[in-house]
């Protein structure tokens, strides 16, 4: 089976959004994590700012990714027509 051309270009598309997106989370979970001891020398609040980061910063990054994911789909969807509610 042969895709056409407007279904390779929202794969294309659905693909480049998923790897922007993880590479997003790669870079708040491991990159962050790898500089939570030297970010642990400044304070937010009270808190370490490596604790701070991750405590709080880190869930909000994930929550935004899904938003982001979310809205971002929807509109290829109905770009593309392939949406479930029109």
């Amino acid at each position: 089976m042969q895709l056409t051309d407007k279904q390779l270009a929202y794969w294309r598309r659905t693909r480049m959004l998923t790897a922007a997106l993880l590479a997003v989370w790669f870079g708040v979970t491991f990159v962050g994590a790898y500089y939570a001891i030297a970010l642990n020398e400044f304070e937010l609040f009270g808190f370490p700012l490596g604790f701070y980061a991750f405590a709080q910063g880190a869930l909000i990054v994930y929550l935004a990714i899904i938003a982001i994911y979310v809205y971002v789909m929807n509109r290829l969807d109905h770009t593309y027509g392939v949406a479930e509610r029109r």
